[in-house]
């Protein structure tokens, strides 16, 4: 757990890409390692932190969960309906990150499974109208 509160309070939701401090006391990582091989150990270790994640909706954020982008967690989405895992992790930011990725790199050449997929210029064109 890393705690937050006090100052990180006072900097605003869209003045820096990572939305959610106000009103959160600490950030949870949910970690498990293991060093048996197998895919039964994975699906066991894996299996016990969706559980964990699960038990621990009550007491977290919500609507949407948000989520800590350097702590990348594959299980709220992946490229393919972006705008899902965006929102936990950036919030009202991710339509501007967007923005700012098709600016800077249009053609999605650094990418990974969650990085921000460009907004068309066309359809952010259209999308100010």
């Amino acid at each position: 757990m890393v705690p937050l509160g006090g100052r990180m309070d006072e900097i605003s939701d869209s003045s820096i890409p990572f939305p959610n401090r106000a009103g959160n006391l600490y950030q949870v990582r949910y970690l498990s390692f293991w060093t048996e091989d197998g895919l039964e150990t994975a699906e066991r270790h894996i299996g016990w932190l969706r559980e964990l994640y699960d038990l621990a909706a009550p007491y977290v954020s919500s609507n949407p969960r948000s989520a800590y982008v350097n702590y990348r967690d594959l299980d709220i989405g992946m490229n393919d309906i972006a705008k899902v895992w965006g929102e936990k992790y950036f919030g009202n930011n991710f339509d501007r990150l967007a923005r700012v990725k098709a600016a800077v790199d249009a053609h999605n050449f650094f990418r990974n499974e969650q990085s921000i997929v460009p907004i068309p210029r066309r359809l952010d064109f259209l999308g100010k109208q």
